[in-house]
């Protein structure tokens, strides 16, 4: 079964949010176009609660961007975004939705991010994501959505090391940091995933 996953579609990514990610809404009428292309199609939501700790805003003298260690591991202070419940959280209004059969909410525990859709950073809990994938037979996973560098790239790691056939629609996502994608995407070549683009589709 053919699944696509649309990684953190939403507002607060968008040119003009809170953590804008650069022309990541040109990507919102691809990803509408290629829904109806598969058998299942899964979203993901950053949902975080006010004063999440990885928001500069939460620790003292936090700048934004700056890099600190939270319980041992490296952690982006970044701005207030997808806080639950708020207007940045929503998905882009021009997203589809109709054919999204599950939405999977992630970064919900206030002490530990999650850039992935199945884990938190630490590997400490699950979404429930790989096993509702399991248990519906899905077993090729095509991902698009915001940001490629983070939370589509983290998410395709996980998604490869739980054994799912992975690919990435290039063209249907958008970096924070263009080099920093660079090296993510060989990466993902490197762990057996596969980087396409929505052309070379074949259904």
């Amino acid at each position: 079964m053919k699944t696509l996953i649309l990684i953190d579609v939403q507002n607060d990514f968008m040119p003009g949010g809170a953590l804008a990610v650069p022309e990541g809404d040109e990507i919102v009428a691809l990803i509408n176009e290629l829904q109806s292309e598969f058998d299942l199609v899964i979203a993901t939501q950053d949902w975080h609660p006010a004063g999440h700790a990885s928001f500069a805003s939460s620790h003292e003298a936090g700048k934004e961007f700056a890099v600190i260690k939270l319980d041992g591991l490296d952690q982006v202070l970044w701005p207030d975004h997808c806080v639950q419940n708020t207007e940045g959280a929503m998905f882009h209004p021009d997203l589809k939705t109709s054919r999204i059969e599950a939405i999977f909410r992630k970064g919900t525990d206030p002490k530990i991010d999650s850039y992935s859709g199945f884990y938190d950073n630490a590997h400490l809990k699950s979404t429930g994501l790989a096993g509702y994938l399991r248990e519906k037979g899905a077993s090729e996973l095509y991902f698009a959505g915001l940001a490629a560098d983070y939370c589509v790239y983290f998410s395709i790691k996980d998604a490869l090391n739980e054994g799912f056939d992975c690919w990435l629609i290039e063209d249907a996502t958008r970096a924070l940091n263009q080099e920093e994608f660079e090296k993510a995407r060989i990466d993902i070549l490197r762990k057996g995933g596969k980087v396409i683009r929505s052309a070379d589709l074949e259904f």
